[in-house]
């Protein structure tokens, strides 16, 4: 992802990442599934780290009934490499608390400033929020992505990965 950036005028390796989990319903056909209780969803769980382009720098796809925060821990056990000049990782409500913090300290080095809504019952654009929402927006546009029809999930990785793929090829 770094020459898309070195084109902006910006470094190749990101120092913010933004956080967020999205889940998805299944299709019959998908082996692997597991209920969101929170969200009603019975699927799969897309984990995303994107930067301020909207540029996705790690990518997991879990069972819907992997919290997000453990998510956002195995994406980076998976991204390691790719997340190492990260020093701020924006998330929102769902990764509170401090064992999170604490391992994202570790492993990334990174910073975990949490926005939280201010109120309840309206709403609010959150602060370095809109970007990953963004990057979900633009992955719902994708005919195979808007509901997980892969039997494996490591099949809707790759699906994932082949639209950020697309997006660079038609943004850059």
């Amino acid at each position: 992802m770094g020459a898309p950036r070195l084109k902006q005028g910006r470094n190749a390796r990101t120092s913010f990442c933004s956080v967020d989990a999205h889940s998805v319903n299944n299709t019959d056909s998908a082996r692997d599934k597991g209920y969101d209780a929170g969200k009603k969803v019975s699927g799969i769980k897309r984990h995303i780290f994107v930067d301020s382009q909207g540029l996705a720098h790690a990518i997991a796809v879990t069972t819907a009934n992997i919290t997000d925060r453990q998510g956002a821990l195995d994406a980076i056990a998976q991204n390691v490499t790719g997340l190492s000049t990260v020093t701020w990782l924006w998330v929102d409500g769902g990764y509170t608390g401090q064992p999170f913090a604490d391992a994202v300290q570790r492993s990334p080095g990174a910073t975990v400033p949490v926005a939280k809504r201010r109120e309840l019952h309206t709403f609010a654009v959150l602060p370095q929020r809109w970007l990953v929402e963004r990057s979900f927006a633009w992955l719902e546009k994708c005919r195979r992505l808007w509901k997980n029809t892969e039997r494996l999930l490591n099949t809707s990785l790759q699906f994932v990965n082949l639209a950020f793929w697309a997006l660079l090829l038609r943004r850059y």
